[in-house]
């Protein structure tokens, strides 16, 4: 099964983007005890149209092959040994269907299974022929669509005011280790770590190595109108891997973002970063089967149990089942969900969500508790990452109206001073709502005495420099590995070797560089940055603050823009097409940058750039005879000043960039660059501005849409066309995100331009319908890319003889052009999720074809992981 959004990845970005999280499996090491006696199973099997019972139906623990099967009546006898978690019922003619067993001794279950479409039944003269499921007439959608039309008035939106204190908590760790695994050498010093746990495994009992876990005490706020929720954060605890290897805050967004928060009353809910259909929601009679299979008489008001089935297992939605009250208000009292074992949905082998409400004063219903768990793995057995997330929500209060005080400012606020030493264990103990197990309350203890081990540090040492490319070297960092060799056109075989300092060195003052040697060029490159931080924090920490100056002498092709990576990256020195047009940089820069906890940032910064072309890259004027004037250095000042507001972003701090986790809120960006003539040397006149916006859609089952909108202005006369807006190219065969796959380098200028950009994944909407090819599991991507923007006369050297000359091929065709009429736009069509990880796309180029050297279309890859 698969899962997670979460991001775009390159080829060429394998040791960029995402390769901390992948530490995960590194770090996850810890699971619970279970001793006990076998387990006694006793129940009934039943078809869930008419209640008829199927007898001959096969029952087995799933990896063993312990089973038995059900009598005439549909009853069934089972012994299972208690290190299974999961039977399996199955009868030809009908979805077979996984059920979790608990740890109680004796258990009585009553399972419904579901006839399969489009099967050629058993001929019977004396039975009468299943009927074909229908929404028409059918009295379970009948009392789901009740339950629709009662949503408003269930959900805890629609309190005028609410308040109540939550409680989270979520513990990860290895799960289904082996005895063999448990003994390998490696692990000698690692014994006091393991533990026995319920695995699916054969005969063996498995091991747990439980490594994370989290808790957070808060006192919650809501509002109708304005709609508005605060979150106070009274007190949390997790625990805490060395952060010279590990970003903990970020650590813990990324495990929020797969363990969120599940309102069944929403009509998309979001779980390991894609959206699941809720079964109550408007939609739901479209894509699920309901059927009525109980009453219950037992508890006040009467409940009906109503369970529910996708009706394509491959799409993103649920099964299981709804409780629902026979009171009038058609609440869900109890609710237990989990996915089909065909789901398009990666690394996830289980989901299991458990909702319980509870009826407050007024007789309303209201969550009382969550319980989501997830068994991550990369195949269907063997080692995984079991986890579990509970929430307790209490002391549930109605009607009380908070001052417009309590709402104001962000809607998530942490009321506890960092290093707090008053949230100790005798205050958790006091303030639990439900106490830890015994294996939780180790966690805590084994991480710390873990990282005293020398030989983990070691193994996390070694780990850090294969996934984030930094190999420790006491109060510095070597690296990246990827840059250390590359070649390009221009300076043949390049080595190169940098590195950094640490906060061992120092927890304000950071200072990174490297220098590289060009053996065809023969030249020494080089880049020295010295930052400090102004808020005696990390300068990788949020909220940044810093100071930093910079200086570097390096090469660059101009128009090249790179996401998550960088440009002497080894993979990057394949291209397409002629790409010997470079660029000799001396840049020194200064530059100011503040963070704010509301996600607002600026940057503020002065450079000296001077750039002289390499390679065949010319930079020539036509003088006042038509002969050609050669310029051989370009130099300008400017002043920077970069705007970007993110509401509610959240991140992943690796060693090089931040990994975004996506979500619903816009990120909004400005930027403005000023060239400062007779200023430190500088030789032009101009200012440009930049504006543009990032969104993530959601489209329910349609998958999602990412979209970027981008505007571009440059105010000046007489600028070459260094200085205007070189267009983002990419010639190498890696599906580049920001950049234009079938576009030249330097192939389009302009001083004022917009662009749209759209990547869109249906999430395998349309190839889950289709027979066989379901089975790959392969997801739809479509992408369209278009940008249109003009060239004022007094730039543009058709027009005047003041500014540089468009570059030519050795036939002396021009290959550098304004636009024409028409906007360039390049789309795509593609599959991702190809071996889980692997996104490949045929891109096609829509006009501007006759053009010298341009490809028509072209096959490019791309490294995507995603859940």
């Amino acid at each position: 099964m698969s899962s997670y959004r979460v991001l775009l990845l390159t080829t060429n970005s394998l040791l960029a983007y995402k390769k901390e999280l992948g530490m995960l499996l590194v770090f996850l090491l810890y699971s619970y005890v279970s001793f006990g006696q076998s387990l006694h199973l006793k129940g009934k099997v039943m078809d869930v149209t008419n209640k008829a019972p199927i007898g001959y139906a096969t029952v087995a623990a799933v990896g063993s092959t312990t089973a038995s099967s059900t009598d005439d009546e549909g009853n069934f006898i089972l012994k299972v040994e208690p290190n299974f978690s999961k039977i399996r019922i199955s009868f030809v003619g009908y979805e077979s269907q996984d059920i979790s067993i608990g740890n109680e001794t004796y258990q009585e279950l009553t399972v419904y299974l579901v006839p399969e479409e489009n099967t050629i039944e058993t001929v019977e003269i004396s039975a009468p022929r299943r009927a074909r499921y229908s929404n028409k007439n059918n009295p379970a959608v009948e009392l789901i669509r009740k339950v629709i039309a009662h949503k408003d008035e269930n959900r805890i939106a629609s309190y005028e005011y609410a308040e109540y204190r939550q409680y989270e908590k979520v513990s990860l760790g290895l799960s289904n280790l082996s005895e063999k695994f448990k003994n390998r050498k490696i692990f000698k010093n690692y014994q006091f770590l393991f533990e026995k746990e319920d695995v699916e495994t054969g005969n063996s009992k498995g091991y747990s190595l439980p490594a994370f876990i989290e808790e957070r005490l808060s006192q919650v706020y809501t509002r109708k109108k304005p709609n508005k929720t605060k979150q106070l954060i009274l007190a949390e605890q997790r625990a805490q891997f060395d952060p010279k290897f590990v970003d903990n805050d970020g650590l813990s967004a990324y495990f929020n973002k797969l363990y969120q928060d599940i309102d069944i009353y929403e009509s998309n809910i979001e779980l390991v970063t894609n959206q699941f259909l809720s079964p109550i929601a408007g939609a739901s009679p479209t894509f699920y089967r309901f059927y009525i299979t109980d009453t219950i008489k037992t508890e006040i008001p009467h409940l009906v149990e109503l369970s529910f089935f996708p009706r394509n297992k491959a799409d993103l939605l649920f099964q299981g089942r709804l409780y629902i009250t026979l009171d009038g208000k058609y609440a869900v009292k109890r609710a237990n969900l989990s996915v089909a074992d065909d789901i398009n949905l990666n690394f996830v082998r289980d989901l299991d969500v458990k909702l319980d409400f509870a009826q407050d004063s007024l007789q309303r219903y209201y969550l009382k508790t969550s319980t989501l768990g997830l068994d991550f793995s990369l195949t269907d057995k063997g080692t995984g990452i079991k986890g579990t997330r509970t929430v307790t929500f209490d002391d549930f209060r109605t009607g009380i109206a908070q001052p417009d005080s309590v709402y104001a400012g962000a809607p998530v606020v942490k009321m506890i001073a960092e290093n707090d030493t008053t949230m100790d264990e005798t205050y958790w103990a006091t303030h639990r709502p439900i106490a830890l197990k015994p294996n939780e309350q180790n966690i805590y203890r084994n991480i710390d005495t873990l990282q005293l081990i020398p030989s983990f540090q070691r193994f996390m040492d070694i780990s850090a420099l294969i996934l984030s490319g930094y190999k420790q070297a006491g109060p510095v960092e070597i690296g990246p590995v990827n840059t250390f060799y590359s070649f390009n056109p221009v300076e043949g075989f390049r080595l190169r070797l940098g590195g950094r300092t640490t906060d061992r060195l120092s927890k304000r003052f950071y200072a990174e560089g490297y220098t590289a040697y060009g053996f065809k060029d023969e030249k020494w490159k080089y880049f020295l940055s010295g930052t400090y931080a102004l808020n005696n924090k990390s300068v990788y920490t949020f909220p940044q603050h810093y100071l930093r100056a910079s200086v570097m002498r390096d090469t660059k092709i101009p128009g090249q823009n790179l996401d998550f990576v960088q440009e002497d990256n080894f993979l990057l020195s394949f291209k397409r097409g002629e790409n010997e047009r470079y660029l000799y940089n001396d840049i020194y820069r200064l530059e100011y940058k503040r963070e704010f906890e509301s996600n607002f940032s600026y940057l503020l910064g002065l450079s000296k750039w001077r750039q002289q072309p390499a390679g065949i890259l010319t930079y020539q004027m036509l003088d006042e005879s038509g002969n050609n004037r050669l310029f051989h250095e370009l130099n300008t000042t400017e002043l920077s000043v970069s705007l970007r507001y993110a509401p509610n972003e959240e991140f992943y701090q690796g060693k090089l960039y931040r990994t975004p986790i996506y979500n619903k809120y816009p990120i909004f960006y400005f930027n403005y660059i000023a060239g400062l003539k007779d200023v430190l040397g500088g030789e032009y006149d101009y200012h440009n501005f930049t504006l543009g916006a990032d969104k993530r859609f959601y489209f329910s089952q349609l998958g999602y849409a990412d979209v970027n909108i981008e505007g571009n202005y440059i105010l000046g006369e007489q600028i070459p066309f260094p200085f205007l807006n070189i267009h983002r190219a990419n010639q190498t065969y890696a599906y580049q995100l920001q950049s234009y796959n079938l576009m030249n380098f330097l192939e389009f200028v302009s001083d004022q331009s917009v662009s749209a950009n759209v990547q869109y994944y249906m999430n395998g909407f349309i190839l889950n319908k289709i027979p066989l090819i379901k089975k790959l599991k392969w997801r739809e991507v479509f992408s369209v890319k278009a940008i249109y923007g003009s060239l004022r006369n007094e730039n543009n050297p058709a027009y005047t003889n003041e500014v540089f000359q468009f570059q030519k091929n050795d036939d002396g065709k021009p290959i550098t052009y304004g636009f024409g009429s028409s906007p360039y736009v390049e789309a795509s069509v593609g599959l991702t999720n190809i071996f889980k990880f692997i996104r490949v796309d045929y891109v096609k180029r829509l006009n501007y074809l006759d053009q010298p050297d341009v490809p028509k279309h072209g096959i490019r890859v791309r490294v995507k992981f995603d859940f």
